[in-house]
């Protein structure tokens, strides 16, 4: 008999019974998968998040900055658009509709995507924020995952400690901040404002009011920072420099048939190639996902020559095809970089009073907590997880039950892994797998790019669990704590 729901949506039974998925973070692809768990009445899941509440990239909400998805493109639609958790609904429940349907936006502005985000978390049940997971690890004799946390109070310390018995896990931990090993040295600078992009907001008075700037980065987050930058500045006395690495400051690819490299059929094609081929093809793509809106490098351009009305040109120096070879503090408030240009084999240094790092973003390393499924983790010849065609960590076939990542297998699945239109299709084919049906139909075919010569049938994810789903409930150890109270 299924027990009844507790007030926070889990349920109560034996505390060492294992439910039936746990999930590791909550990002905007977990809070996906728990969207579309939801009306799952048989699935026993919850998940789990250091933070106090949803959080998505705050130091980059700038006011006009869009996301680079349409607005279909939310948590769940693309797999059910009839689901209550739609964006559309998001508006109905803020008396919204009617302004958006007159603002005609396709693009959503970045805030307003977080927004939505954080409403969904908020009345979604079986969310546990301030859990911090600390392992996750196989027990062979009870043929289940135990996954230990930490619960942490209102200051972020530890309160009490849990453990959590599960027969999936889906690892939606994400990206972090990139800072390559050339610009290290600077962030830990006293008296120098150097941040990374992701911390931009916090502290963009410093940066408006430092005498030179430097944004390095050629992609999205740094065009969008030398904007705002380059708005606040007099005409004349802008002071900016902007450096990337790439060899232009490129448009993203955008053109329609462009796009389809964004789809489950290119994904499912990149699966299936030899993995050199697959590590080749990610770096070689960087146009596909690392490039700048159009709209974004359009309003850039019409700033910069809006400044030359008068005459004269704005002191701003934009140079692609520059990497930084080592960086340092002179004196006791400015920056030197030592730069090298690629193509030109000439190198110079540029002192400055702060620097954005515009650097982008990595797979958080899954090393620390996965370190207890060390020996049961199949790995690629680079040492890296081996995933599956159903975004399964491939295991060691005496573990019965599955791992599943979210945002964590670029090498697996390409261009599409990080991005937020494959996120619903994903989170469903997820749940069509752990639960050995198909709750959520999907699309046999979704590009008219034909990706291969050879042509392979959909099908739908097999389960490698029991059917039957058994809710359960969550284990205490430590001090004595219910589970999210």
């Amino acid at each position: 008999m299924t027990p009844a729901p507790a007030p926070d949506g889990s349920r109560t039974e034996h505390p060492e019974a294992p439910r039936d998925l746990v999930g590791v973070g909550i990002g905007p692809f977990n809070l996906s998968l728990a969207a579309l768990a939801h009306p799952l009445a048989e699935l026993d899941a919850v998940f789990y998040e250091q933070r106090p509440a949803f959080d998505w990239h705050p130091g980059l909400l700038l006011e006009d900055a869009t996301i680079q998805v349409p607005f279909l493109a939310d948590l769940v639609t693309l797999a059910d658009p009839a689901s209550p958790w739609t964006f559309l609904n998001y508006l109905k429940t803020r008396d919204r509709l009617f302004p958006f349907y007159f603002a005609e936006r396709f693009h959503i502005r970045r805030a307003e995507y977080d927004a939505y985000c954080r409403w969904v978390s908020e009345n979604l049940p079986g969310l546990r924020f301030r859990h911090q997971v600390d392992a996750v690890r196989w027990n062979p004799e009870r043929d289940v995952f135990e996954v230990d946390f930490t619960q942490l109070d209102a200051d972020g310390e530890a309160e009490a400690l849990g453990r959590t018995y599960t027969r999936n896990v889906v690892l939606g931990i994400g990206s972090e901040p990139y800072v390559p090993d050339p610009l290290r040295p600077l962030v830990d600078l006293p008296g120098v404002p150097v941040v990374h992009a992701a911390d931009y907001l916090e502290h963009r008075e410093v940066f408006r009011a430092a005498g030179h700037v430097t944004v390095i980065g050629a992609g999205q987050s740094g065009a969008e920072i030398f904007l705002d930058l380059l708005k606040s500045r007099p005409a004349g006395c802008e002071r900016l420099h902007w450096l990337g690495r790439t060899e232009a400051f490129a448009p993203m690819e955008y053109s329609r048939l462009g796009l389809e490299h964004f789809t489950p059929d290119y994904a499912r094609y990149f699966h299936a190639l030899a993995e050199p081929v697959r590590d080749g093809l990610v770096s070689a793509q960087w146009q596909l996902h690392k490039g700048i809106d159009a709209g974004t490098l359009a309003a850039i351009h019409d700033e910069l020559y809006r400044r030359t009305l008068h005459g004269g040109w704005p002191d701003a120096v934009l140079t692609p095809g520059v990497r930084v070879r080592t960086a340092g503090r002179i004196a006791t408030s400015k920056v030197e970089l030592h730069l090298e240009h690629v193509q030109q084999g000439t190198r110079s240094r540029l002192a400055t009073d702060a620097v954005v790092l515009a650097t982008g973003y990595r797979e958080r390393p899954l090393n620390r907590i996965l370190a207890g499924l060390d020996p049961y983790l199949r790995r690629d010849s680079r040492d890296r997880p081996r995933v599956d065609e159903d975004f399964r960590l491939v295991l060691d076939p005496s573990v019965t039950g599955s791992v599943y990542v979210q945002n964590a297998g670029l090498h697996a699945h390409g261009v599409g892994t990080p991005d937020l239109g494959l996120a619903a299709w994903r989170s469903a084919s997820i749940l069509n797998s752990l639960t050995g049906k198909e709750p959520y139909p999907l699309p046999g075919r979704t590009a008219f790019t034909t990706f291969g010569l050879e042509q392979r049938e959909p099908r739908v994810p097999s389960a490698r669990r029991p059917k039957t789903l058994t809710p359960l409930a969550d284990g205490i150890r430590g001090r004595s704590l219910a589970d999210g109270h």
